[in-house]
């Protein structure tokens, strides 16, 4: 694989097919060219700093007794010093073994044990597990940022990658291993997809021990060029102002985050100059996208990827949107299927299938061996349907499905007729077993200024208003048989919602209905 990417100078030149030559072009060409933002400004990695960090890291692991191809699992805190090293490693020919450093030890212990690191560097102490190589390291030890680039090419050896565990919301973590060439080849899709350049500044909260945030914030912006603004996580008070402060012009953001945002606080203003608002991981409900644009008059981009396919699998073309769709493949091949190889016609719902360069061919965790079919057909676990245009629609989770009395029912279509309702948030459908019925749909919702049962009465006229809404839209049998208002919903670090545990939390109102 040859990469072709963009420079402010000289437009599009093709360069080397890794992430060390991708670093070095970037450190000869715009050495001086911000790459890493900390969203409070006080950290910066420009191009050439980079580069002096690859051969820093390289070092470094190879202290450790890390070499090339072994697996090194870093748990950092501070995103500019986890993208640092996640870059760094890869670049040197480590396989990166990315840990949420807020974990319980418990959870780092059976992470490290699943992905088996050869050493893990951390700013936190080890947790009581022997398998690893725990190293903790202050910031002045790794020293990041002081480093400038050397004058030659680079010196390290290419075929990093990144090994993973899928976030478990829909049963027992899988582990998936994916290459150098199918982390730069999906970057490379999504630069392209998003027409990103050198002048473009991304904004990124999301988790970087995630695939998302990995090769859509971190890889996809050293292939155009550009700048990535970090936070450590979704702060909604000041967000604007952090957007016009670092002159953003796409945001990488998730259901949650814009349905947050779509309600303007007082005395807010939206900056200029924002091009896009990416969503991902989980459903956008039609209601949250059209509510986000019509008050910041940003456009949703929705899109749609997995571990699995080393992020973006589909994504709305930026001037063919199609609210309710996740878009057009990008660099995948996807197919909806009716049984085993038989692909179900428009419209018609069935089984998600993709494959393509970016997805694997096999987990590395046993027990998973039928999910891959001999000509690389993946299946993904989510149940949708293509249009006559080949846009993919998306209706749930083959786990999701409820199956009332014979009918099945998916859970986004109820969703998006409960956030159409003014006051409502975010909203989570489950079934619930039934004696006569087998399942019936139960939702959950989250209600604007309810945050405690005080707020009962007002939970109370948004609920009417929501039951009497879904009579009118949805038929019988795709009705709510109640309605649980909640300060939450359980979701993962990704914004996924955590379906499972929407029964433990905390209800402020209920209405149940017949």
């Amino acid at each position: 694989m040859t990469l072709s990417v963009r420079t402010a100078e000289s437009g599009v030149r093709e360069v080397g097919s890794s992430v060390a030559e991708l670093v070095w072009f970037r450190a000869v060409t715009s050495a001086q060219h911000v790459y890493l933002q900390s969203a409070d400004g006080r950290r910066s990695i420009t191009y050439g700093e980079l580069c002096g960090e690859v051969a820093r890291w390289s070092g470094l692991l190879a202290d450790l007794g890390a070499g090339p191809g072994d697996t090194v699992g870093l748990a950092l805190s501070d995103p500019v010093e986890l993208a640092v090293a996640f870059v760094a490693a890869v670049a040197a020919g480590r396989t990166v073994a990315p840990l949420d450093p807020a974990a319980t030890d418990g959870e780092l212990a059976a992470a490290c044990g699943r992905t088996a690191p050869r050493v893990v560097v951390s700013d936190r102490r080890a947790p009581d597990d022997g398998r690893a190589w725990w190293v903790v390291m202050t910031p002045e030890e790794r020293n990041v940022g002081g480093a400038r680039s050397s004058a030659g090419p680079p010196p390290w050896s290419g075929e990093g990658g990144v090994v993973l565990s899928t976030s478990g919301t829909t049963g027992a973590p899988k582990v998936i291993g994916l290459d150098e060439a199918q982390l730069l080849g999906t970057a490379s899709s999504v630069a392209a997809h998003f027409e990103l350049s050198p002048g473009d500044r991304g904004f990124n909260a999301l988790p970087l021990f995630h695939i998302n945030a990995e090769v859509v914030g971190v890889l996809a912006t050293l292939v155009s060029g550009g700048t990535i603004v970090l936070d450590d996580r979704f702060h909604r008070r000041g967000f604007w102002d952090v957007m016009a402060r670092h002159r953003i012009t796409w945001i990488n953001g998730v259901p949650a985050i814009l349905a947050r945002l779509a309600v303007l606080e007082e005395d807010e203003r939206v900056p200029a100059g924002i091009r896009f608002a990416r969503s991902a991981s989980a459903p956008l409900p039609v209601p949250v996208l059209e509510r986000f644009e019509q008050a910041t008059g940003i456009p949703v981009v929705e899109t749609y990827g997995m571990t699995e396919a080393a992020s973006q699998i589909t994504a709305n073309p930026l001037g063919r949107r199609l609210p309710g769709s996740v878009g057009l493949p990008v660099g995948t091949d996807v197919r909806v299927v009716s049984g085993p190889g038989a692909a179900a016609v428009p419209g018609s719902v069935g089984r998600v299938e993709i494959r393509g360069p970016s997805v694997i061919r096999a987990y590395l965790s046993p027990g998973y061996e039928d999910r891959v079919d001999a000509d690389g057909w993946l299946e993904t676990g989510d149940v949708g349907y293509v249009d006559d245009a080949g846009y993919l629609f998306l209706v749930g989770r083959a786990d999701d499905v409820i199956n009332r009395g014979g009918e099945k029912i998916y859970p986004r279509e109820v969703e998006d007729a409960l956030c159409g309702e003014p006051g409502v948030r975010s909203a989570a459908v489950v079934g619930r077993d039934d004696e006569v019925l087998g399942s019936v749909p139960v939702a959950y919702l989250v209600v604007d200024s309810v945050s405690n049962e005080e707020d009962g009465p007002l939970a109370a006229l948004v609920v009417e208003r929501v039951h009497e809404r879904c009579t009118r839209v949805l038929s019988r049998s795709k009705r709510p048989v109640a309605y649980h208002v909640v300060a939450r919903i359980p979701q993962g670090a990704t914004g996924k919602v955590r379906r499972s545990a929407l029964a433990e939390a905390n209800v402020i109102f209920s209405m149940s209905v017949r």
